[in-house]
């Protein structure tokens, strides 16, 4: 069963990364050598556990590309138009994204949801509110589990297929792109998103708006060195509190929005910015 893409003949053929083409040609030659030389076991056990071991380690670099083309910024002809992209994680949340889109409304800047497919099915009316006021609403899995770039193949078609079929039947349009839960991305994740017709999108910078409760703290990470061009990440989760309790994205976002005005910068969904931009 193929994951339904965002329309027929979205899916695109899959290239595999260079290091994932090195570690396919390297698992085979192990395998061969022990045909051919059969005490090499040590040595071809040995190669495959490090070349593991080196894709493991590419899982916990977010904004590299080791596994994947990986947008971390917008292209150059956005960045000309002065544009950036506010991204949310994690949402919809009844408390919190509500307040995040009447904000938004009130410095008239546009953002895109990352939304798991079992909060978008809890809460239907917000999806639709937030598609109505012309946001963007993305793919960030269907259960943001924390497991997600352990999974296999085939379960990880099953949580992106599942995440696009309940977004594209709520908000209306079925998502073009895809962040991994906690931005952690499995090896085996490109094939997937190749038959979804799904892009790989993280961040030119982030928050940590989740573990620092600090709003202060917050805001200088994302405003440290911003630029016409930059994705920026936060979470629009009620599970962030400052210390008075009220949630740090909305402690952060005022102030933000004011600086990002400030600069002169725009900003707009993912998919307005690379409309007319390269998305290689």
């Amino acid at each position: 069963m193929d994951c339904a893409p965002v329309k027929a003949g979205a899916g695109y053929p899959w290239k595999p990364a260079p290091a994932i083409r090195l570690s396919m040609l390297l698992h085979a030659a192990a395998a061969a050598s022990l045909i051919v030389v059969p005490g090499s076991w040590p040595w071809a056990l040995g190669a495959v556990l490090a070349n593991h071991l080196l894709l493991t380690l590419a899982v916990f670099w977010p904004r590299g590309r080791i596994l994947g083309a990986n947008l971390t910024r917008l292209p150059a002809a956005a960045a000309a138009r002065r544009e950036i992209c506010l991204t949310f994680d994690d949402g919809p949340d009844p408390e919190v994204t509500p307040q995040v889109l009447d904000l938004l409304d009130r410095h008239r800047a546009k953002a895109t949801f990352f939304c798991v497919g079992e909060k978008v099915a809890a809460h239907p009316g917000i999806v639709g509110d937030i598609a109505r006021r012309g946001h963007g609403i993305e793919n960030h899995s269907a259960r943001h589990s924390a497991a997600f770039a352990l999974y296999g193949p085939l379960r990880l078609k099953r949580e992106l297929e599942a995440a696009q079929g309940t977004i594209a039947r709520i908000a209306g349009q079925a998502p073009r792109y895809f962040r991994a839960p906690v931005g952690l991305r499995s090896p085996l994740l490109d094939p997937v998103l190749a038959r979804c017709g799904l892009r790989y999108v993280s961040w030119t910078r982030r928050g940590f708006d989740m573990l620092h409760r600090d709003p202060e703290s917050v805001l200088r990470r994302l405003t440290r060195s911003l630029a016409a061009g930059d994705i920026l990440l936060m979470h629009d989760s009620a599970r962030a509190p400052t210390r008075d309790g009220t949630p740090v994205a909305l402690a952060v976002l005022p102030e933000l929005l004011n600086r990002i005005r400030a600069q002169g910068l725009k900003c707009v969904t993912l998919s307005s910015a690379m409309a007319n931009g390269s998305e290689s």
